[in-house]
């Protein structure tokens, strides 16, 4: 098509005519509505927040439990109280983040920071709720979850506790689906080796802007070995309801005296593969060059490596249909952290 010239504007016109609006920067969305939904998806980590709902069925996995319409709500509570925790962070950061993240949805002002504060009270309250709408067990574990949520935010982020306060987040939120599913005990080892897992990633992640640290990633990429091994090695009690499964003459068992298995050992030992190599591959480069954009790259694979884990970890309950359930969450949160506006912002 020929572009045709316009005919010059007399003095007249130019006092009458509106001057035509720029054009939009290439990649920039539309003001209006879906600014601020995009602004929003920024601040609450919408690819993150497909890491969450593994919680909840791992536990409920280590516990016995099966799926079922009343899982929605602790994995609601979960989903809540995990996106309270980002809005919560970036507002707590809003001043850090004037410097060194001016491209957030707060300090670039496409969200206000009351707005922010508001959302994190809200989702904390509807977290809570939903948790005890799950029944007392879950809420008594949703509690001091929300509690530590908050205490890291707002207190223990910048400290040496704080590593550690984001590790007992995602083990208390482990044990809460399995406390929806009745009891706690069982799943504690799964809390403990998630929670290892998250304290290595966090320990990554402070050096994402000012890199220069070999240390951690050297030390994350440690911990992923050594995690991967438990994972498909250690002794695992099934769940009653599954040990009857893997009893002698079954699918599962094993003769007496001999290596213990659990059912869908095969699939654990994949998981627990596609675990180690989600984590280990970036956790190296960062080592070998501890910049900025490296460090970040080994937190988000740190990040993304959590699903995998989860499964691996239902997956050695004996839960093989919940575990393939959580892998399939994977490529959903790729989906959408490839969304150029998700790229933006850090996921932590």
């Amino acid at each position: 098509m020929t572009a045709t010239a316009s005919p010059p504007l007399t003095p007249a016109d130019r006092n009458t005519t509106p001057a035509p609006a720029p054009p939009a920067a290439e990649g920039t969305p539309p003001p209006g509505a879906p600014d601020r939904a995009a602004a929003w998806a920024e601040l609450v980590r919408l690819p993150a927040l497909f890491t969450v709902p593994g919680d909840t069925l791992a536990g409920l996995a280590a516990a016995g439990g099966r799926p079922g319409a009343r899982t929605l709500l602790p994995i609601g509570s979960s989903l809540c109280l995990y996106a309270a925790g980002m809005v919560l962070n970036d507002w707590a950061d809003r001043a850090e983040d004037a410097e060194e993240r001016p491209h957030r949805p707060l300090p670039s002002g496409r969200i206000r920071p009351a707005a922010a504060l508001t959302a994190a009270c809200g989702l904390t309250g509807a977290g809570l709720l939903l948790a005890a709408r799950a029944g007392r067990p879950a809420l008594a574990v949703a509690a001091p979850l929300a509690a530590t949520v908050w205490a890291y935010d707002l207190a223990l982020k910048h400290t040496p506790a704080g590593p550690a306060a984001m590790a007992a987040a995602r083990g208390l939120d482990l044990l809460m689906g399995a406390a929806a599913a009745g009891s706690t005990r069982a799943a504690v080892p799964s809390a403990a080796l998630l929670g290892c897992h998250t304290l290595a990633v966090t320990a990554v992640s402070r050096r994402e802007t000012t890199g220069g640290s070999a240390a951690a990633p050297l030390a994350a990429l440690a911990a992923t070995g050594v995690l991967t091994r438990l994972v498909t090695h250690r002794r695992v009690r099934l769940p009653a309801g599954r040990r009857a499964a893997a009893a002698p003459g079954l699918p599962g068992s094993t003769p007496a005296g001999g290596p213990r298995t659990t059912p869908g050992g095969a699939v654990t030992a994949a998981l627990a593969a596609a675990y180690a190599a989600t984590a280990a591959r970036p956790y190296f480069h960062a080592a070998l060059n501890p910049s900025p954009p490296l460090t970040q790259r080994a937190v988000g694979g740190g990040i993304r490596a959590t699903v995998p884990l989860q499964a691996a970890l239902a997956a050695r309950s004996g839960a093989t249909a919940t575990s393939l359930l959580i892998a399939a969450l994977a490529p959903a949160g790729r989906l959408f952290a490839r969304r150029r506006a998700l790229r933006k912002v850090s996921i932590t």
